[in-house]
């Protein structure tokens, strides 16, 4: 059963977690999911969690950093950076017979037709 409509998603930091599950595992599950109002699969998760990589398993690795993202230019010279590495994919890709029209997830690759490297 997923969080109640209208309830605030609460993030716990690590030590929280810990915290709960160690709790978990002297109440049980189902008593300290009842005790900290929790779901009783998260709690069995963070359980799992912590009893195979402790502390460390625990932290959330999700959120604004990432991977695969390009961050925001800060100054002139990121954003020159940024536009060369945008222009040598988009070499890359011409040279091997294709292009890519539009952003995001309306991207279409289109195949160049009659590709003559040699001029």
């Amino acid at each position: 059963m997923a969080r109640p409509k209208g309830t605030k998603n609460n993030m716990r930091s690590p030590e929280e977690k810990e915290k709960i599950a160690l709790d978990a595992t002297k109440l049980g599950v189902v008593g300290a999911a009842k005790k900290y109002g929790i779901d009783k699969r998260t709690v069995r998760i963070w359980v799992l969690k912590y009893s195979k990589g402790g502390i460390e398993s625990l932290k959330n690795m999700s959120g604004k950093g990432s991977k695969g993202r390009l961050k925001k230019p800060k100054n002139k010279e990121e954003a020159l950076e940024l536009e060369n590495l945008k222009l040598k994919i988009e070499v890359a890709r011409l040279k091997k017979g294709y292009q890519v029209k539009g952003v995001g997830t309306k991207k279409e690759f289109s195949i160049i037709k009659d590709l003559n490297l040699k001029s």
